[in-house]
């Protein structure tokens, strides 16, 4: 948000040197501009930083084991595809505006520590290889394709750390649409190759280090956040 403040200033009216005019004193309007600085970043970095973390968070992630599960269930790749499109999208906005009301009520002291916090939290979370439990997988039996995969992906991110890292990033950026937009495109560049590849897609690359380098991101991301808390900290002192 920007904000003048505007004043009445005279000048004299410089001339050249050699020169003995006097040049009459004027009056002019001044307005200084004061413009708030961003919250955290960019629209452009939300999305890209948002789609790179959750893409590698979602690496061997209890939701490729579910889209495994659908598509040899259903072999018919583009309807669960779909379907994963659509519950990531209706989740994550959920999980985005959570994030945006939670920004808003929050001084910026208790909102970066509460990021930071959060942050560092999923860092060790991420580092926890994900299992499918039966209970989390709908009777798919008696559904299609698009409404088996909508319904399980939409319960399977409920309280899963890709959905807990949309509300903290919603939060973090005042970017609500891009971040949105690019934890649903992180979601389907890790889930929809295991739709096309099989297992092959999962099972071929180094989770172990994945898994380090996704938690590395969310750590850094939160020792910047509490950085952050403690200037906010200071400024209020």
């Amino acid at each position: 948000m920007a904000f003048a403040t505007c004043g009445r200033a005279s000048g004299s009216g410089l001339t050249r040197p050699m020169t003995y005019a006097h040049q009459p004193r004027a009056e002019v309007d001044v307005c200084h501009w004061f413009v708030d600085p961003p919250s955290y970043g960019t629209s452009v970095e939300a999305f890209f930083v948002s789609t790179g973390i959750v893409a590698l968070a979602e690496i061997g992630d209890k939701t490729q084991l579910l889209a495994l599960l659908l598509v040899l269930r259903f072999r018919r790749p583009w309807p669960i595809v779909l379907g994963i499109f659509v519950a990531t999208v209706a989740n994550h906005a959920l999980a985005g505006a959570v994030g945006q009301l939670v920004s808003d009520f929050l001084s910026d002291t208790w909102l970066y520590t509460l990021l930071a916090i959060s942050f560092i939290a999923v860092a060790g979370w991420t580092l926890i290889p994900d299992k499918l439990d039966e209970d989390e997988t709908p009777a798919i039996s008696r559904y299609g394709a698009f409404a088996a995969t909508l319904v399980a992906f939409f319960i399977a991110e409920m309280g899963d750390k890709t959905q807990i890292a949309t509300v903290v990033l919603a939060a973090q950026f005042d970017a609500y649409l891009w971040v949105v937009l690019g934890t649903t495109l992180g979601m389907m560049l890790a889930n929809v190759p295991v739709v096309f590849m099989g297992n092959a897609a999962a099972t071929r690359l180094p989770l172990d280090l994945i898994r380090r380098i996704a938690s590395g991101a969310f750590l850094l991301m939160g020792l910047y956040a509490a950085w952050l808390a403690f200037r906010a900290f200071q400024g209020q002192a």
